[in-house]
């Protein structure tokens, strides 16, 4: 790092010495190799530092607080580089909060400016279809939606632009009229989870009645359902706990940093376990023909808990506010089953197997009935018929 600064220097005092204004007395003469050597080299060192600053802005984003020596160790710079670096993003704009001691260090602050984005394609196509998905999923962004995606469609080459237009002209919504997610609330539980923050929400529970919780975030879970869990330590209640998203009011406002506990042990296993123990109205343990490898994969998480068996069989525990959903959820395992329990459910079971039947049996009815034969070999057959009756 040393031979690299004092090279930098030499470079920099070479073309100040060589490029000088003519009253100065040296004959400038822009053929000279020396000349040559200096402006390449300054350019170099130029596009040295603008590399630096992108990568200076990318670490400084992917995590709240650095200290200086971890953050010159990361990016592979002196203490005295980082400082200088740090100067010049302040210089275009960008908020750089900073603090001396030992255990000093620099963060970006609120208002900073929104560093540019080196995107491949793969990526660019990934952004503006989670755009398109956003428009259903949360609530009031579609106008914010409309104008980035006509931001990224003017920036885009022309080799993606056509996907992307196909992409916007092609999709219909879908979408019905349940509630959608405050895009707000799940960027704040997000900050509070990176950053280690308690929060207090307004939570609405499974019969509607309003709470206030203090709590200390740790991950936010996502089910393939369109459903959001936070997964937090309830300091009201002194447990883990897991909360849907869509039942908090408001956005959650953000307390004092905490030392993060102990999480549960797995944390997937955690939620699905909590969905699938939530109070709902009809629970069931069902007895499925398939061992963990062959279920798991085609399962959604959401559905349930599996649990093995044996080589050949697994259990699903889960839980729904009707029998339908029950049966449902289990179909979706893609495999057949039978129920272990309640016993009370079983007159339920056959009801609905009763209908799926009567379904099936007039699908194959259907099927089974031929059109009546009207060609040239079947009027001749007619034809006959009625003349052995007569």
């Amino acid at each position: 790092m040393a031979s690299r600064a004092l090279s930098e220097t030499a470079c920099l005092d070479r073309f100040s010495a060589l490029i000088r204004p003519p009253h100065h007395g040296l004959d400038y003469n822009p053929d000279c190799g020396q000349i040559r050597s200096a402006v390449i080299c300054t350019m170099s060192l130029m596009l040295d530092t603008s590399t630096r600053l992108l990568k200076l802005l990318s670490v400084l984003q992917s995590r709240r607080f650095w200290t200086g020596a971890g953050l010159a160790e990361r990016l592979g710079i002196t203490a005295r580089t980082l400082r200088r670096d740090v100067d010049r993003l302040r210089s275009l704009g960008y908020t750089v909060l900073a603090t001396a001691g030992p255990g000093g260090g620099y963060q970006l602050g609120r208002g900073a400016v929104l560093p540019p984005l080196l995107l491949d394609d793969a990526e660019a196509v990934a952004i503006a279809v989670s755009l398109r998905s956003g428009m259903d999923a949360y609530l009031g962004i579609n106008e914010t939606v409309v104008r980035t995606l006509a931001k990224l469609q003017q920036l885009l080459p022309p080799r993606l632009h056509a996907r992307i237009s196909a992409l916007n002209t092609a999709t219909v919504s879908l979408a019905g009229p349940r509630e959608r997610l405050n895009p707000e609330v799940l960027i704040a539980l997000a900050n509070a989870c990176r950053d280690s923050r308690s929060a207090t929400l307004r939570y609405r529970d499974r019969m509607d009645q309003p709470s206030t919780r203090l709590i200390e975030p740790l991950r936010l879970a996502y089910t393939g359902n369109r459903r959001w869990y936070l997964v937090a330590y309830d300091l009201n209640r002194n447990s883990w706990r897991t909360f849907r998203v869509d039942r908090i009011d408001g956005v959650p406002v953000l307390g004092a940093p905490f030392n993060p506990r102990p999480p549960p042990a797995d944390l997937k296993r955690y939620v699905s376990n909590a969905i699938a123990s939530a109070p709902y109205r009809f629970r069931a343990k069902f007895r499925l023909k398939g061992s963990m490898t062959i279920v798991a994969p085609s399962a959604p998480p959401w559905v349930g808990v599996l649990e093995p068996l044996d080589e050949t069989h697994c259990m699903l525990s889960t839980g729904a506010d009707s029998p339908e959903a029950l049966v449902l959820q289990v179909m979706l395992c893609g495999v057949d089953f039978d129920l272990i329990e309640p016993a009370d459910l079983r007159p339920s079971l056959i009801k609905i197997a009763g209908r799926l039947r009567r379904a099936a049996q007039r699908l194959v009815g259907h099927r089974a009935a031929k059109p009546a034969r009207t060609g040239r070999i079947a009027r001749s057959r007619q034809i006959r018929a009625s003349l052995r009756s007569t």
